[in-house]
């Protein structure tokens, strides 16, 4: 998984954290959340899943995202007993995903079951180095956990994986970026960045009772309208659009594609995009220079076994 990972530490550590981000940090050994850090105009800055590992915080962020964050926080540490780290280099997180993940994980795990609820994690061992197993909040529409070791083990571990107990087979990148698009999760580097997060639908990363943190006000606000002024959807479509294409309704302009791709579930080329929010039925997609007829769906757009609270949630249009 494509991780960076901050360690924050002292004991201070759950305070400073929970001041800064959009949800609340558990307080509890074991337990995890998702939560944004957002900029004054509401825009998400970086999206985090938030574990308490006892006396440690770890913070998994969008890789680009990691070394701004260690620095722009360590400069916020006055008289509070906090450390801020950069931890990518010493840890591994391998993402286990599919109908049979569950089965797979209690194949090889040694010291502890699978762990439930979403976002709660439990320690164990593969082939003798200990791991964390992680579960999901399903963004693949299908059972998920993430297994983390040292780097040192990293091989070790991955051969367990891929080799012992329930058959598996390895993926990368394009397949997961295609199999959140189906089962229409957002991503931070596709829909989720710059976005305030109720249009961008991720709602669960908020906390609205929560003390005040940078961007809450315009978070506020759009919350209480009732509907934003664009929605994330799902696009059938007759030809693959590039990200950055425009949707169109008529002749005016009404939205943007993020992630165009074949869809095999589908069998049928489709998008995921942000539009009006009153955009519904039947409009037109930019692809090399003309325009194809595509119809808008509500995520996600196939059905699934689980479906992720990130999947965006809207009031109906017109309703």
């Amino acid at each position: 998984m494509s991780y960076g990972v901050v360690r924050v530490t002292g004991d201070d550590r759950i305070e400073f954290v929970d001041d800064a981000v959009s949800n609340h940090v558990p307080r509890t050994d074991g337990e995890g959340v998702y939560a944004l850090l957002l900029d004054p105009q509401g825009g998400i800055e970086t999206e985090l899943y938030v574990y308490n590992a006892g006396e440690r915080l770890l913070l998994f962020v969008p890789p680009e995202r990691t070394t701004p964050l260690v620095e722009d926080w360590s400069g916020k540490v006055f008289i509070q007993d906090v450390a801020i780290e950069n931890a990518t280099d010493d840890l591994a997180v391998f993402g286990v995903h599919g109908p049979n993940a569950t089965e797979k994980v209690a194949s090889v795990l040694g010291g502890a079951a699978a762990p439930e609820p979403r976002l709660s994690f439990v320690r164990g061992s593969m082939e003798q180095c200990g791991v964390t197993v992680i579960a999901t909040d399903a963004p693949t529409g299908e059972e998920g956990y993430e297994v983390v070791c040292d780097a040192a083990d990293a091989p070790r571990v991955f051969d367990t994986l891929l080799t012992r107990g329930v058959n598996a087979a390895p993926f990368g990148y394009r397949t997961w970026e295609l199999l959140t698009a189906e089962a229409g999760t957002p991503l931070f580097g596709f829909e989720l960045e710059g976005k305030i997060p109720n249009v961008a639908g991720v709602r669960n990363a908020l906390d609205f009772e929560k003390g005040c943190y940078v961007g809450q006000e315009v978070v506020s606000k759009v919350e209480n309208r009732g509907r934003p002024s664009e929605r994330l959807v799902g696009l059938r479509t007759d030809a693959v659009p590039e990200t950055g294409a425009a949707v169109f309704d008529g002749d005016s302009a009404v939205g943007e594609v993020t992630r165009g791709f074949e869809s095999p579930t589908l069998d049928t080329p489709a998008a995921v995009a942000y539009v009006g929010f009153e955009t519904d039925g039947e409009v037109t997609v930019r692809v090399d220079g003309s325009e194809v007829a595509a119809t808008v769906d509500p995520l996600p757009l196939v059905d699934t076994d689980e479906r992720s609270a990130r999947v965006p949630s809207y009031p109906e249009p017109n309703g």
